[in-house]
């Protein structure tokens, strides 16, 4: 199949997009279907959490909106036929929840689909990937774990420390994901992951959203800055590791109009987790275009992952799972209620 064809076929999802202003412009200019967005701040509580859930609600309901809300995996597809973003509300930590299982039911109610457990540091959930004692969940946390299950919303474990991703995987009936992720054995680095996490994911169904993201990708030169072929090199170990039907994309871009509208993170990066970006943004600064491949500075060239999957010698199959259809399957099964 040409292409160009196939990557204006496939359905194509985000499985991580750290922040949005509101602007669905160069998601879409670049063929997006879907992406699960950050809706609410790292450090959000409750009552913050549930009025960044109800201001994207009332964002997607708006007239002439180019958002979509995702509820359903279905509403994916749906998303695509119209011309629109869906968007899959989602966490990076499960803060907001508290020590009280039976708000994942409301903040389900509420639209959001995904959650990850931890960010970098240790909450009432487990530990986070810079947390250095790596105790793994909570007995809180496996409880959440049962009840998102049960509930239907996702479970993310990208910033979670090894045990927490360990233990999640054990405990969760249903898919686990890797939203954005790669692998030490490709590049180490503080986020990614190990190839016995990695198993471990696949093997409950879960999908590994390889990233473009500098913090993942960067081998330390302070003269060459992360390129696709740094990307490719992880769906490649991922894929021979554990099938190419366990690999996703998940970029860590952000969906805005300019750049500008995220200084504030690109300076929280630098400065707060100094151990997993600090030292990148200390060698290119707070310039978001460096946090990403040359090839693809912005989520309008979204094309050009398909080329470079193309050219790392996938087959049409594979790189429409790739590009999507992997998370969509996980998606679905995520959020089948129990």
């Amino acid at each position: 199949m040409d292409i160009t064809d196939l990557h204006r076929r496939s359905t194509i999802i985000d499985g991580l997009v750290f922040f949005s202003d509101g602007s669905a412009r160069d998601m879409l200019a670049g063929g997006v279907s879907a992406i699960n967005l950050t809706v609410t701040d790292m450090g959000s509580d409750f009552e913050q959490a549930l009025k960044d859930a109800m201001t994207w609600r009332q964002r997607c309901a708006a007239p002439d909106s180019p958002w979509l809300l995702v509820e359903r995996a279905e509403d994916i597809a749906r998303a695509k036929h119209a011309g629109k973003l869906g968007l899959i509300m989602g966490w990076q930590n499960g803060r907001p929840l508290g020590d009280q299982p039976d708000r994942v039911a409301l903040f389900h109610t509420l639209g959001v689909r995904v959650i990850q457990l931890t960010y970098n540091e240790a909450n009432l959930l487990g530990d986070g990937c810079l947390e250095k004692r790596n105790a793994g969940l909570s007995d809180l946390g496996v409880k959440m774990v049962k009840e998102m299950n049960r509930v239907g919303i996702a479970i993310d474990l990208s910033h979670c420390a090894a045990q927490t991703c360990l233990d999640a995987a054990r405990h969760s009936g249903k898919p686990v994901l890797l939203t954005h992720a790669n692998a030490n054995a490709v590049i180490p680095r503080p986020r990614n992951k190990s190839d016995e996490v990695i198993k471990a994911v696949a093997e409950t169904g879960g999908v590994i959203g390889c990233s473009i993201h500098a913090y993942l990708n960067w081998r330390g030169n302070p003269k060459q800055q992360p390129a696709l072929e740094d990307f490719v090199a992880n769906v490649r170990h991922i894929g021979q590791l554990v099938g190419y039907e366990h690999v996703g994309i998940g970029t860590d871009f952000p969906s805005v109009d300019t750049y500008e509208a995220v200084r504030h993170v690109m300076v929280m990066s630098r400065t707060k987790y100094a151990a997993s970006g600090g030292d990148f943004s200390n060698a290119f600064g707070d310039v978001m275009e460096a946090r990403y491949p040359v090839e693809t500075p912005t989520p309008a060239q979204f094309p050009a992952f398909t080329h470079a999957l193309h050219r790392a010698g996938l087959g049409d199959t594979q790189i429409m799972g790739v590009l999507g259809g992997n998370f969509q399957r996980a998606f679905a099964q995520s959020w089948a209620s129990a």
